[in-house]
């Protein structure tokens, strides 16, 4: 502010010098000024003012406006074969001279997903295209650990697009240490989550590779603006038919956000869904399945042993067959503001219930509390995407631990959207039917004991009470 004030009044000094002329002291005369018409004072004034505008907004521009791009010989670009992405390559090229290497991630999209991906790429002016099929890396070493550590976040958010960031983002560096690529880059908008997970991924791994991100410089601002440019510098514009909602799909969920979803007082579209049924149309009759679990972690349907991946797989097509997975939610957003989602994670609903069913034989009370606090601070970590922080790393180690003894198998029940409990069995169940039993004959528990105990464990209440009463 001080310095527009002098700004102010050096421009509009100079301006008075100009048309009034000044004193040999420098000031001026005020019958000098005053003799002047009143529309040339104006104008003048006018002037000096704009001038003073033009000034101050030219400080500020210099002040926020990023340093110069400069060169980079080498970048290796998240590649979708979007018309974003497919854009961001000329713009990389033509903005930091730079040869360009797209990288896909095969996480489960869909099928076709990754077809023609490499003549895109290439028509867009990018040296080569990796594609790399991470779907088992993926639900192993990514989505059973979130699992396992029952990590939920805000109460409903299975952290579908959470957890498949940080993989895709360490196959990236993977790949530029590989081609010897000095940055990265993505096209995440500066308003997202996802920009932070990519990024904190890459200083985790390759503090040393630069970061650029294309649309916190770039001057495109929407899809027009994005068609324009692709047809200035040749670049084939996708010709897929542009969907109402913003969309992420992987193999533990899909998620819809935008359009009329923006407003939270509106109710989904019966034809938004793409991974399950209206629970309204499933089926009338229920499904029971079996899950087993060993140490925390899924590995057989129906008694069947299947590989982390297929039994997600699978059980996306049973749950969602049945509807189940909804959810509909309004989040808080690591950048601060509020957003509303709706999100299909049938395959990780049924794996979520089996697995904390099976712990409520497994483990005890304050294990439990302990676990699922730690729960909470695990989920954060990982919307926020610090997956490679020793803190998640840690905590880690405590769940494979903790649930060393969370084995057996979980039977569900599948009717209309629902997904409950139908038995559960242990061979480490800490519950034992005749210490529970209304019957008496265990010889453990006595009856007669938990007269002591009361009177010890509300000691303070009574206490809090005679106080009171003045006894």
């Amino acid at each position: 502010m001080a310095q527009a004030i002098v700004a102010f009044t050096t421009t509009t000094t100079t301006y008075l010098q100009e048309v009034y002329g000044a004193s040999s002291s420098g000031i001026f005369s005020e019958s000098l000024v005053l003799s002047k018409p009143f529309s040339t004072r104006r104008r003048v004034l006018g002037q000096g003012i704009r001038a003073t505008l033009t000034s101050e907004k030219q400080m500020e521009s210099s002040a926020v406006s990023p340093r110069p791009r400069g060169k980079l010989n080498k970048v290796v670009l998240a590649y979708s074969g979007g018309l974003d992405t497919s854009v961001i390559v000329p713009w990389l090229r033509e903005n930091y001279g730079c040869e360009v290497v797209c990288f896909t991630a095969d996480v489960g999209q869909g099928v076709g997903e990754t077809e023609g991906l490499e003549a895109k790429a290439k028509a867009s002016g990018a040296s080569q295209l990796f594609i790399k099929d991470l779907r088992e890396e993926f639900v192993h070493d990514f989505i059973f650990p979130c699992l396992r550590a029952g990590a939920v976040y805000e109460r409903k958010y299975l952290l579908g697009t959470s957890m498949a960031r940080p993989i895709i983002a360490k196959a990236m560096v993977d790949v530029a240490n590989e081609v010897g690529a000095d940055a990265v880059s993505h096209g995440c908008t500066g308003k997202g989550n996802d920009q932070v997970r990519f990024e904190l991924t890459f200083f985790a791994l390759n503090p040393k590779l630069r970061v650029v991100a294309p649309w916190r410089e770039w001057d495109i601002r929407g899809r027009e603006d994005a068609i324009e440019y692709a047809k200035k510098h040749n670049v084939p514009v996708p010709v897929t038919k542009k969907s109402i909602y913003s969309r992420d799909r992987n193999l533990w969920h899909i998620s819809h956000e935008g359009d009329i979803l923006e407003d939270p007082a509106n109710e989904p579209k019966k034809d938004m869904f793409v991974m399950t049924v209206d629970p309204e149309e499933a089926p009338d009759t229920p499904e029971y399945i079996e899950i087993g679990i060993e140490a925390g972690l899924p590995v057989s349907l129906n008694g069947q042993v299947l590989s982390p991946a297929t039994l997600l797989e699978k059980l996306n097509e049973v749950g969602g067959r049945h509807g189940i997975g909804r959810v509909d939610m309004v989040e808080n957003r690591l950048v601060g503001m509020k957003s509303r989602g709706v999100y299909e994670t049938p395959g990780g609903t049924i794996l979520t219930l089996a697995v904390r069913e099976l712990e409520a034989l497994t483990l005890d009370r304050e294990t439990v509390q302990v676990k699922d606090g730690l729960a909470l601070k695990y989920a954060e970590l990982v919307y926020a995407g610090r997956w490679f922080d020793p803190l998640r790393e840690s905590m880690d180690a405590f769940m494979e631990k903790i649930t060393a003894t969370t084995s057996g198998s979980v039977t569900l029940k599948l009717f209309k959207g629902s997904v409950t409990v139908a038995s559960r069995k242990s061979p480490y169940s800490l519950y034992r039917q005749d210490i529970s039993s209304f019957e008496e004959g265990s010889g453990i528990y006595n009856q007669a004991d938990a007269a002591g105990f009361i009177r010890l464990y509300g000691l303070p209440t009574r206490v809090r009470a005679m106080l009171r009463e003045g006894l």
